[in-house]
């Protein structure tokens, strides 16, 4: 993923199409199915590598680590490292991600509202 960065001498023209780079990069990290999960993961507390991973399975082990790696990129997700033996990593929502929870409940709220009658338009289209 390209990650528009201003630089002197950009013009507005320039400006927009990097915004618009930057939203298309959110939204693909956002809408991607395994950092919806994650988030929805952490909607109430902190939680450790191994335990998101057991309650988002089937999410491999690369794909998670991918997935926090990106969500803390982008300022969704802390990552705290404690000095313990074995060491402990904990993972959290910051504000951001709190408030992107928010649209992300809204969002499935409207999937499971709307069930039903998507899969009878599936149902008859499938028909045609």
């Amino acid at each position: 993923m390209a990650h528009p960065i201003t630089r002197a001498g950009d013009t507005s023209a320039d400006r927009r199409e990097q915004a618009r780079d930057l939203i298309r990069d959110v939204l693909e990290r956002i809408g991607d199915k395994w950092s919806v999960v994650v988030i929805c993961q952490l909607s109430d507390t902190t939680r450790r590598f191994n335990e998101l991973r057991r309650m988002s399975a089937p999410i491999t082990q690369r794909m998670l680590s991918t997935t926090l790696r990106g969500l803390e990129r982008d300022g969704l997700v802390t990552r705290t490292v404690h000095d313990t033996t074995p060491p402990r990593v904990d993972y959290a929502l910051t504000p951001r991600g709190l408030s992107l929870l928010k649209v992300v409940r809204d969002l499935a709220g409207w999937a499971e509202d709307n069930a039903s009658g998507i899969l009878e338009s599936r149902t008859a289209f499938d028909a045609r």
